[in-house]
């Protein structure tokens, strides 16, 4: 059964850190990313790691979140540091069963597994 399971959401005050997890079962996945979705707004793309391991980051983000892939644990994961209100959102784990090559954000009709999400909430 394909299924990718987030976890590590929470709620943290601005200038807080968390660490995100999606573990992956059923397939091998070398293509992943995160996306978030806040309320009323559309899914946008936070990072990505490509079959390669190169990372990609939304510009909002960079400098302050990390994502990284165990392949043995097929799990991927995403450091958030410096948290701000903007961060406020619900965090999906995407995967494409196949590769992918290039560090950039992929649009979210290119992956797909999704997972359930993870809710982060930044006071300010």
């Amino acid at each position: 059964q394909v299924q990718l399971v987030e976890s590590g959401g929470g709620s943290v005050q601005a200038g807080g850190s968390l660490r995100l997890s999606c573990a992956g079962s059923g397939f091998t996945y070398t293509c992943m990313a995160w996306f978030r979705q806040a309320p009323g707004k559309e899914r946008e793309g936070v990072a990505a790691i490509d079959s390669d391991g190169r990372p990609s980051y939304a510009d909002s983000v960079k400098g302050r979140f990390t994502i990284s892939k165990d392949n043995a644990k097929n799990t991927l994961y995403l450091e958030m540091n410096s948290l701000n209100a903007e961060d406020t959102a619900m965090y999906y784990c995407a995967a494409e069963g196949g590769y992918c090559y290039g560090a950039f954000l992929r649009p979210v009709r290119e992956y797909t597994y999704w997972g359930q999400g993870t809710q982060v909430n930044v006071s300010s």
